[in-house]
């Protein structure tokens, strides 16, 4: 078993000194999904929600999530990113949210993308709750990364 980074001689947290690693291109997407009823995802595709378009309000804030993600988790460094996107597919009774992440650096991006996925998802929820209180969010993963010393990581969904 590897030892965890993240704890010092004294076994308390630590952040990982990464100015000993090469900068390096890396990139990762994050996938997850907000379940919902047909009727709450009819209304997401047709622009039926009082709050205003879920999922352009949705994009913006995982956007900003992804940019503020080092002030977030304790153990995070905060990157210089030069670029975040997400994709979302309406399907018939949820929404399929992805979110990539990229930037040049010493460590990689996976929290940024998850990050990204967890506020577009919550942010879904926020503007939707009025009409449906029981949906759920789920299965926030980590999919593709690339970059670093440790590989390369794919898993698609």
């Amino acid at each position: 078993m590897e030892e965890l980074s993240h704890i010092n001689e004294q076994g308390r947290a630590k952040m990982v000194d990464v100015s000993d690693k090469p900068e390096t291109f890396r990139t990762a997407a994050a996938e997850g999904t907000v379940h919902m009823s047909r009727q709450t995802a009819d209304r997401i595709r047709t622009g039926g929600i009082a709050k205003g378009d879920v999922l352009a309000v949705a994009q913006v804030a995982g956007i900003m999530a992804a940019k503020r993600t080092g002030e977030w988790i304790p153990m995070c460094h905060p990157l210089r990113l030069t670029g975040v996107d997400l994709s979302f597919t309406v399907e018939e009774t949820a929404v399929r949210i992805r979110a990539e992440a990229r930037c040049r650096g010493e460590t990689g991006v996976e929290m940024e993308a998850l990050t990204a996925v967890s506020a577009a998802a919550l942010t879904i929820y926020d503007m939707c709750k009025a009409v449906q209180k029981d949906m759920e969010i789920g299965k926030i993963h980590l999919c593709r990364k690339t970059g670093g010393r440790s590989g390369d990581y794919e898993k698609e969904w």
